[in-house]
């Protein structure tokens, strides 16, 4: 159905179920794949022959494309008709998606996870906005919720899945998947759903979002490949400066052009900039704390990947059921509160987490990781919907789609420079603790470099079978122990950034009722 919709429709109508189906589907495809990919790694990792760089990679090339052109694909659907875009946005997905499934070595993933992000970047802003422009006032609201409960029980049972199939050797299937799923929205959108546009709308800020692009792709390589090449490598320095140069120039591009891509003007709002520098702190922390309890408790603890996946059903239940509970004392008492006591109990969490060293095994999961993830997601379940609410709150109705693809767009560009900074310090720091273990020994210098070489796996390294079962099994305790101490140094810089969350919070968030 091309035409432009004329008037609202229902929510149990013919066109109401197959604009939520459509919707729906295609939704569940990035959410699946976001919330099953930690578990995959280590499966990936392994039959792609992949360093720990390679593993930051693979996450930050669709991190950066979708960081930097998630504002334009919503832009983009609000002048060529929103149907339009998220169709094509929905193609362009699946078909990286089915690219990513075949790729034989691993830049050939990371190329095809930019493509998968250049897709998200114009499909998910979409479906939000199809349903606000499809469906009248009174049932928005419940197409909404309906939307959002639907999209979360699928991307509770991510990282199940992921791991059932990571365990049978079938890891491509999570990228498989997506085909049918982006197919049957694709032809639902095209025969049964009305297309939308807003003719007035903005022209695109396509140097705004190339100068994006560009210095966070620049800045990433440079943190990513730091720890080897070193800091003084001319290409390290040179992708640095023209990283910040490119930032620089994209914060010009915004305060010069008619119709910025982020209007800057909006943070002179108080509120509005504490709370987007609150998401960029927690989103950063929370982000790299379940990226490396994923790996931590699959590659040192013994967890097999399905088991890794069901560890995070807690804290997707605790996400559900505090939802709409959140939405009410939200509207009672205001979000400052709660964004306060909610980072705070998250960065509890996460210290509860630096304190679990080598563990029994899936066995003790219950006195172990369990306690800790409890909090943890207590505490983002506290903080998730305030923060929603406080970001569309601060400014008026006309901004608000704008505000809500700023804090989009905050929390991918948090995802991805945590993921190159940290990335970077982690493998340099975990080379130093293997290179202190080995100290212990007493092995040949070519013994050390191709211990050295192998660490540059992180938690995947494992000692060379050429080597007696006493060294390989001292090796291995060494690469374990090390890993530990990485982790550990994750969760307590991670905590950190929950605790600074907190403080914005109590600093720059105004005390109002919503």
């Amino acid at each position: 159905m091309s035409a432009q919709a004329q008037h609202h429709y229902p929510l149990d109508c013919p066109t109401g179920r197959w604009t939520m189906f459509s919707t729906i589907l295609a939704t569940s495809m990035a959410f699946i794949d976001g919330s099953a990919l930690n578990v995959i790694l280590p499966s990936l990792q392994q039959d792609l022959s992949a360093n720990g760089v390679d593993l930051f990679w693979v996450l930050n090339s669709y991190l950066l494309m979708l960081a930097a052109l998630i504002i334009v694909g919503g832009s983009l659907g609000d002048k060529l008709g929103r149907v339009k875009v998220f169709k094509y946005g929905i193609l362009v997905f699946t078909i990286g998606s089915a690219l990513c499934g075949l790729s034989q070595d691993i830049t050939q993933l990371i190329i095809f996870r930019t493509i998968q992000g250049i897709g998200g970047a114009f499909m998910i802003p979409g479906s939000l906005s199809i349903i606000s422009a499809v469906f009248s006032k009174e049932e928005k609201g419940k197409a909404i919720g309906t939307w959002s409960a639907t999209t979360t029980i699928v991307t509770i049972c991510g990282p199940v899945l992921g791991g059932a199939l990571a365990d049978a050797g079938l890891w491509r299937l999570i990228f498989f998947i997506n085909l049918p799923f982006g197919l049957l929205s694709i032809l639902a959108l095209h025969f049964k759903v009305p297309e939308s546009k807003q003719p007035d709308a903005s022209k695109i800020d396509w140097y705004g979002a190339s100068a994006l692009v560009l210095s966070l792709a620049a800045l990433t390589f440079g943190f990513l490949e730091m720890p080897e090449l070193g800091f003084q490598h001319p290409l390290v320095i040179t992708s640095l400066v023209l990283g910040t140069i490119f930032l620089i120039a994209f914060l010009i591009i915004e305060k010069k052009v008619n119709d910025p891509m982020v209007p800057l003007d909006m943070f002179a709002n108080k509120t509005f900039s504490g709370v987007n520098l609150l998401s960029f702190f927690l989103y950063a922390g929370m982000g790299a704390t379940m990226l490396f309890l994923s790996l931590n408790i699959i590659q040192v603890q013994g967890y097999s990947q399905f088991q890794a996946g069901l560890t995070f059903l807690p804290f997707s239940f605790i996400m559900v059921l505090a939802a709409r509970k959140m939405g009410e004392l939200t509207s009672t008492y205001g979000a400052r509160r709660f964004l306060i006591i909610g980072p705070t109990i998250t960065g509890l969490g996460m210290v509860w987490f630096s304190f679990i060293e080598t563990t029994g095994g899936p066995s003790t999961y219950w006195s172990t990781y369990f306690p800790p993830f409890l909090v943890f997601a207590i505490g983002i379940a506290i903080t998730v919907v305030p923060l929603t609410t406080a970001v569309m709150a601060c400014v008026d109705d006309s901004k608000s789609g704008i505000a809500s693809g700023i804090n989009n767009s905050v929390t991918r560009i948090s995802g991805t420079f945590m993921n190159a900074v940290l990335g970077a310090i982690v493998i340099l720091v975990f080379g130093n603790y293997v290179l202190e273990g080995m100290e212990s020994l007493s092995v040949s210098g070519a013994i050390k470099d191709q211990v050295m070489q192998e660490a540059s796996k992180l938690g995947e390294a494992v000692a060379s079978s050429e080597f007696s079962a006493q060294m390989q099994d001292s090796i291995n305790t060494i690469y374990d122990n090390s890993f530990i101490s990485v982790y550990k140094m994750v969760c307590w810089i991670s905590a950190f950034l929950a605790f600074l969350s907190a403080g914005i919070a109590f600093f720059m968030v105004e005390s109002k009722k919503v």
